[in-house]
């Protein structure tokens, strides 16, 4: 991976990664409150020969008593020399457990011994530490004494008398939250990590071309009203959303421009990514934009079109479909533009029949020959054939891809059974994308607001001066070239 895509992990689990350190932190805290505290004390000893002779005497005797330093190292924490300490401190312990207290150790090439003892008391530590310190003292005296009586060569004497410590050795508060920070950090990154691996969720269009080089119709903005005012015309005419729609009207024009058909089938992979709502809202803004639009809710399983539009329902495609009525006479106008809706009718039982028999093709031959363009919402594809099956017939399919919804496999499916009927697909829209955050939909918006002071962008139909003093084309000028009608720029000329 890159430096960016470590980045948008970042980005995306940051809210993971703080919670996972903030838990080491207060792990690290909590361990130190409560850890019951342990005081250390200390006392530091000095061997040396009973000689005083010459010179190369004493730097033999130094030589000899770096060697047995070791020895009276180890013999610090033995039963000769602690057994004297619970005798004369009256301790309730064993050698074992006292030697488990206690720890010696000496500087390499020194004849300092120290003595540290941890205890939850400080005066008793400092009492075991100096009881212990005596105790070498007199057991070295024992040991080093010759067998035929007399002084030992050996003597061990107190340089550092053990005092009763101020404040705890342990815990040590700041180290362990640093080591806290340091592991909740780690844990969180690690997490963040595996998260974004593992989660093959489509998130945005970076995510989408790992799994296809089908362009990218647009972006449908997320609006968390959706689902309570799902039509363009319900929406501020600034409103982020509905440009996303009139943005995609626009590509959708230039992507089907080379296309005999005026059909355009919209689908998706799973039930609820939104392809109902973005096949009526490409329709309105189809409508708005002069051209004559007929809608067709051809999902005979969970037809959504007639109770968007408060349409009859009962009455539609089925009913031209089984022959009761032209197809015709079953469109119903609605607002004040030019599109009709041919609601789904009847549910049948045998809808992948009814969408892939002679008399559907009929219908959609009729319909482009009255319509300039013929918008189809048509069932997902995983679910059922009936998309895949009427994909054959229409001149292009529109795949939805709902983002946080669909994964990269299901998309992989889906595609694959389009192109296993030859199906002509014009390009993906991914739907509900953040229009803030890491995700957010890499084409920028103009920033349309119904109550901004400042400049924006103007609305398609308003005319933008440019640098000579005329006029660019509008939005109406791309769609009259499409449809083979004159510009403002040619009737000017």
């Amino acid at each position: 991976m890159e430096l960016r895509d470590y980045l948008l992990i970042l980005r995306r689990n940051w809210i993971l990664i703080v919670s996972a350190t903030i838990v080491g932190l207060m792990i690290g805290g909590l361990s130190s409150v409560l850890t019951k505290p342990v005081y250390t004390a200390e006392t530091q000893l000095f061997v040396a020969t009973q000689s005083s002779g010459s010179v190369q005497d004493l730097q033999t005797g130094n030589s000899f008593i770096q060697a047995r330093v070791s020895s009276y190292v180890k013999t610090v924490t033995t039963p000769t020399v602690l057994q004297p300490v619970i005798n004369s401190l009256g301790l309730d312990k064993t050698p074992q457990q006292l030697a488990s207290m206690v720890q010696a150790s000496s500087d390499l090439k020194t004849v300092f011994i120290t003595i540290s003892v941890n205890d939850g008391s400080p005066v008793q530590a400092a009492a075991i530490a100096q009881a212990v310190g005596d105790s070498l003292i007199a057991a070295v005296d024992k040991l080093e004494m010759p067998k035929g009586g007399g002084v030992s060569p050996v003597r061990v004497s107190v340089v550092t008398p053990a005092t009763a410590p101020v404040a705890p050795s342990a815990p040590n508060t700041k180290i362990n939250l640093a080591l806290g920070l340091l592991i909740g950090l780690a844990v969180g990154g690690v997490a963040a990590v595996l998260r974004t691996t593992l989660d093959t969720r489509i998130r945005n269009a970076r995510d989408l071309k790992l799994v296809t080089q089908v362009p990218v119709l647009g972006g449908i903005a997320f609006d968390q009203d959706a689902t309570k005012t799902p039509l363009l015309t319900q929406l501020s005419g600034h409103s982020q959303r509905a440009e996303s729609f009139r943005q995609l009207r626009t590509n959708l024009q230039f992507a089907h421009v080379s296309h005999k058909s005026k059909t355009v089938l919209v689908t998706s992979s799973l039930p609820g990514e939104g392809k109902s709502t973005t096949a009526t809202n490409l329709a309105l803004a189809m409508a708005e934009a002069g051209q004559r639009v007929v809608l067709v809710d051809a999902d005979l399983r969970r037809p959504m079109v007639a109770n968007y539009f408060g349409l009859e329902g009962q009455a539609g495609l089925t009913t031209a479909l089984v022959g009761e009525a032209p197809v015709l006479d079953l469109l119903q106008p609605w607002g004040m533009t030019d599109l009709h809706v041919l609601s789904s009718g009847r549910i049948p039982p045998n809808p992948s029949e009814l969408l892939g028999s002679e008399s559907m093709k009929q219908i959609i031959t009729t319909l482009e020959a009255t319509f300039d363009a013929v918008v189809i919402d048509a069932p997902p594809l995983l679910p059922v054939t009936d998309a895949a099956v009427l994909a054959q017939q229409v001149g292009g399919v529109v795949l939805v891809v709902g983002c946080h919804t669909v994964r990269q496999q299901e998309v992989e499916k889906s595609l694959a059974s389009l192109a296993l009927v030859n199906a002509d697909i014009l390009g993906v829209v991914l739907n509900r994308v953040p229009v803030k955050g890491p995700d957010a939909y890499s084409y920028s918006y103009y920033g349309y607001s119904s109550n901004a002071p400042t400049a924006v962008a103007p609305h398609p139909q308003t005319k933008v001066a440019d640098k000579q003093g005329d006029f660019g084309p509008t939005e109406d000028d791309f769609d009259n070239i499409l449809r083979g009608h004159p510009t403002r720029a040619s009737r000017r000329s």
